[in-house]
């Protein structure tokens, strides 16, 4: 089995494979990570900085936008305090993780964020995932949210412009909502559902304007929310920020009032392959509009990439699915748009 990776921006990362059937033994899936840090990365080990960065494709992490909130030593300010309610901890379900928390009650806020180097942007056919546990305590104003826009830092308190917004706010309700060009949805899930176990967040961008987004509790993956839409217009997302506002928090091991994240990547699109009998079957997500299969005899430079001798796709259950006859010559096979 051969495979294939195509890593320019307008072609998915893609597998290709084709041959004799005895070139096939199995299931050949192909994709990339476009971009990943985790926080048990080494580079975190002596703590969590702003102008750190730990992985790779996305930019270094900013803590631009925090604040320690007012009343602070008897003073009515906010004060500035990058780095001050940002740290490491080991506490939460979801294991190491940069950790968000706050010293006041009032007006605190924790605000992290960091640049998506992929050229232009997010692209479509791409996907980002991270993975948080939210605070599962309640305090007046207290929030949290996720956003996903075109910018060059964090937003701070008060700003909320994104290209969409993933949030809770207690003092209005405690569902998790989603706001996109439509306006705010509010989903099933509240944040007691996804405060217990954690909650995986996957954002897909379908088009240039249109995504899909998955919720899903790590708890109670069968509860899983998905939403489809049209994005504000704060695009091209470039830019993730995540942020914690207000509830005092007893330190960095507190999970109850803390904000943790574990992970964050950005994957491409990706094909998948499978010999059924003499066919190779090959198949990829619906929702990744303007993609169409392509195949070549050979690889390098003068590859000639057809689309045209190919069967037309089938959606099966969210995948489009081709059928193709595998002869005796090498065939290779990608997604391009």
């Amino acid at each position: 089995m051969r495979s294939h990776f195509v890593t320019a921006s307008r072609v998915a990362t893609a597998c290709a494979v084709a041959g004799a059937a005895a070139a096939m033994n199995g299931n050949c899936s192909a994709g990339t990570l476009i971009a990943a840090d985790y926080a048990t990365n080494a580079t975190y080990l002596s703590g969590w900085s702003t102008n750190q960065n730990g992985g790779y494709g996305f930019g270094a992490w900013s803590f631009d936008g925090t604040v320690y909130g007012t009343n602070i030593m008897g003073t009515n300010v906010d004060i500035p305090a990058p780095g001050a309610l940002q740290v490491m901890s080991s506490s939460s379900a979801v294991g190491t993780a940069w950790t968000l928390f706050n010293l006041t009650s009032t007006n605190g806020i924790s605000d992290v964020g960091r640049a998506i180097l992929e050229p232009g942007g997010l692209q479509p056919g791409q996907t980002f995932e991270t993975v948080i546990q939210n605070p599962a305590v309640y305090h007046n104003y207290r929030g949290f949210d996720i956003l996903l826009y075109n910018g060059t830092n964090n937003l701070p308190a008060g700003a909320n412009s994104a290209a969409l917004r993933t949030l809770v706010f207690n003092y209005f309700i405690s569902n998790w909502k989603l706001v996109d060009n439509s306006g705010p949805t509010i989903t099933p899930l509240t944040a007691a559902n996804t405060g217990v176990a954690g909650m995986k967040l996957d954002f897909t961008l379908i088009s240039t304007n249109t995504y899909a987004m998955t919720l899903t509790p790590l708890n109670n993956p069968s509860a899983a929310y998905t939403q489809t839409g049209t994005l504000n217009t704060n695009l091209p997302i470039n830019w993730v920020n995540y942020r914690l506002w207000n509830g005092q928090s007893s330190g960095p091991n507190d999970t109850a009032e803390n904000f943790e994240i574990s992970s964050m990547t950005i994957a491409g699109l990706t094909l998948n392959i499978q010999l059924v009998g003499t066919n190779a079957v090959l198949s990829w997500p619906t929702n990744a509009i303007g993609f169409s299969l392509a195949s070549t005899l050979n690889l390098g430079t003068g590859a000639a990439w057809s689309t045209n001798s190919l069967p037309s796709p089938v959606a099966i259950n969210g995948q489009n699915v081709v059928t193709n006859p595998i002869t005796n010559s090498r065939q290779f096979y990608r997604l391009q748009q």
